[in-house]
């Protein structure tokens, strides 16, 4: 995210057409210029679904009433080389400097690229810009802490929360409450040891921000940052079985994000930028399933979920009973 020159030409323009109130001949460069940053930041958005909901349960089992469970957990998600890039499109205005009629370029997991793109707006050319780089990782993790209690009718409810983290100039942090209710009370076979079945809901906040080399456009707004923030819902059907100390068990579900961008930065022209930003929000739900498996010990137990779909996600847990 480095550098993010495309923001540079856009703000640019969108001062630039204030001040000569030109607003017909710069709409079809906005779409343009916004159709590569929602092409650039989508992955990286839809993966917040996966990174939200990993290590919400570990059993279809609930929690005595009243009683409490503190559990540490470590995620990590796994980006497929799929999901580091995109093909360029058709664009009105711009084009891919060399003539080429679509080009490969970074997604905000990807790494660099020495594609540029030129245009011209109102007969005036566009100085070439490079293509946004990304943040070049497989591989996503962070930490997040949660606590679980106990409610009548074989309910419990968890909270979870990690404050801001940041890691190679990227700032995590996610907040999140669920709920989840057994349905084998209602059978006839409902031993600890039985097949279990229940259901979940949660719903959770997940805002990352990436850090970039200030961009200084003048008196009109310097830019710093770039805020992509979600609100996640979740809901799913779990099983389990437990084997005296080993648990396995299995979810499927839907989770459905709703996710927007905004820059961070200082000056007037810093809320014109983020009111043209705000078409790039989106929601979007997907199907996931979740397997994993626990191990218990005599006041504790460690659990483990792999969460797949369009992408892959591990998380491991440390749980403690109170």
């Amino acid at each position: 995210m480095k550098k993010l020159y495309y923001l540079f030409c856009f703000t640019t323009i969108l001062w630039s057409s204030s001040a000569t109130a030109q607003v017909p001949g710069d709409i079809p460069l906005v779409n343009d210029l916004k159709s590569i940053a929602d092409d650039f930041a989508s992955p990286a958005a839809n993966s917040i679904a996966y990174q939200a909901n990993g290590g919400w349960f570990s059993s279809a089992q609930t929690l005595d009433r009243w009683k409490f469970e503190i559990s540490l957990h470590a995620n990590a998600l796994i980006v497929p080389d799929s999901r580091k890039t995109f093909t360029t499109g058709s664009y009105e205005t711009l084009s891919i400097q060399g003539g080429a009629r679509n080009a490969i370029v970074p997604t905000a997991f990807g790494s660099s690229s020495e594609v540029f793109f030129e245009g011209e707006i109102a007969g005036t050319e566009i100085e070439p810009f490079q293509a946004i780089e990304g943040v070049d990782k497989s591989f996503v993790a962070h930490p997040f802490a949660q606590v679980t209690v106990g409610l009548p009718y074989e309910t419990e409810f968890a909270v979870r929360a990690m404050p801001k983290l940041t890691v190679n100039d990227v700032q995590v942090s996610t907040y999140g409450a669920g709920i989840k209710h057994n349905f084998s009370q209602y059978f006839r076979f409902n031993e600890p040891d039985d097949f279990q079945f229940a259901a979940f809901a949660a719903y959770s906040i997940f805002d990352i921000e990436y850090a970039f080399e200030p961009v200084d456009l003048a008196e009109f707004a310097q830019l710093n940052a770039i805020d992509v923030d979600a609100d996640v819902w979740t809901a799913e059907l779990l099983g389990s079985k437990r084997y005296e100390n080993f648990e396995i068990f299995g979810a499927l579900g839907v989770a459905s994000s709703n996710f927007s961008y905004m820059m961070q930065g200082s000056k007037f022209g810093l809320n014109t930028i983020n009111e043209a930003l705000e078409d790039l929000g989106d929601s979007e739900a997907q199907f996931k399933g979740d397997v994993g498996f626990n191990v218990y010990f005599n006041d504790f137990k460690v659990s483990t979920m792999a969460t797949a779909g369009k992408f892959f996600n591990l998380n491991i847990g440390l749980h403690f009973r109170i």
